[in-house]
């Protein structure tokens, strides 16, 4: 039975990438969806990066029980964290849950609304013109949001780690800028751009082919965002697997 669906993405995937008709027509889509995606999910990823940051702090403290480690490994967890998993895997999540069902239940309406057959009697590529600009929009920015989101962790694991006492301000510096390997920035770059085509794809795909109505916009937005977490998770240990 995967292999209906999973052959229907391919097909769509394949009609999104199709040569566009008209430059012009999606240049401006596409930056409508970097300012969609990048500014309005910018607020919610500083807000859960920062108390990211704080309670691994916290928690990475407690655990150092031993008086032989030094705090300065405190600052070398949070960042490697933020950097190979917490950043790129959960701005992810919260990103599918977001975007995601946003894109699902927008092309959803727009297929139950018979939107999309007007788009195709006119013979404008429906899946062009409606994913592409979504998918190179989201690969743009949910990068830049994942650097955002590294600094801003290790920002947080800094206040609350010099504001509880449990580490000092320069034994968490310290921490951060000591044997640091330049690899693992990649990695998390190689993640979140992954990351960012799952959520798209996938969201587009579940919303191009709702069928029904409103009732199952909902459920297509529900699928979507499951799906795609999902498809992070597994993604987020081949990845690892493969490049660490």
């Amino acid at each position: 039975m995967i292999f209906h669906p999973l052959g229907k993405y391919i097909l769509l995937l394949k009609a999104v990438f199709r040569r566009p008709e008209k430059w012009n027509i999606y240049r401006s889509e596409i930056l409508h969806e970097m300012v969609s995606i990048g500014v309005g999910s910018l607020g919610i990823i500083a807000i859960i990066s920062l108390f990211l940051g704080a309670v691994t702090t916290v928690q990475t403290a407690f655990q150092l029980v031993s008086d032989f480690i030094p705090k300065s490994v405190i600052g070398m967890i949070v960042r490697d964290s933020a950097i190979l998993e917490l950043s790129p895997t959960i701005s992810a999540i919260v990103l599918a849950g977001k975007v995601g069902s946003s894109i699902a239940s927008q092309i959803g309406t727009m297929r139950v609304t018979e939107q999309i057959d007007a788009l195709e009697i006119m013979g404008i590529n429906s899946p062009g013109y409606l994913i592409l600009p979504k998918i190179i929009g989201a690969v743009t920015m949910i990068p830049l949001l994942v650097i955002i989101s590294i600094g801003l962790t290790i920002t947080g694991g800094y206040i609350a780690g010099t504001a509880s006492g449990a580490v000092t301000g320069q034994d968490f510096i310290n921490g951060i800028t000591t044997t640091f390997i330049p690899f693992t920035f990649t990695v998390s770059m190689v993640k979140s751009v992954i990351f960012a085509f799952i959520i798209t794809s996938v969201s587009a795909y579940q919303g191009f082919y709702t069928d029904g109505g409103a009732l199952e916009v909902g459920r297509s937005s529900t699928k979507a965002v499951v799906i795609s977490c999902i498809a992070i998770l597994f993604t987020d240990y081949l990845v690892a697997q493969l490049l660490l």
